[in-house]
């Protein structure tokens, strides 16, 4: 099975940046790092993963559809306040698991 994976980072200047990968960690890190990041991030360092989604698939460019799919959707139908919430809903299951990890 291949992963791939879209993924929002909050920019030092409170932004939005949405994009896809196969290594979110990787991924940040030429974010923050190096060159290799998106160009609108580069001004807007640091960069903070605030959600991510992964799909999975047997075949790769399935997978990268899949996610760049995603993406696109992110970027063109959701407005600001839409992708706020994303980014809210996954903290908040975040902060629930780490309750309940924490209770064991």
């Amino acid at each position: 099975m291949v992963k791939t994976y879209i993924y929002m980072l909050r920019c030092a200047d409170g932004s939005l940046y949405t994009g896809w990968t196969t290594d979110v960690e990787r991924r940040l890190k030429e974010h923050n790092e190096s060159h290799k990041g998106a160009k609108c991030t580069h001004a807007k360092r640091p960069c903070v993963l605030v959600y991510k989604e992964e799909f999975e698939d047997e075949d790769p460019k399935e997978a990268k559809r899949l996610a760049m799919r995603r993406e696109w959707e992110i970027k063109h139908k959701l407005d600001k306040k839409k992708k706020e919430a994303l980014v809210a809903a996954a903290r908040d299951i975040i902060k629930k698991e780490s309750r309940k990890t924490a209770a064991l």
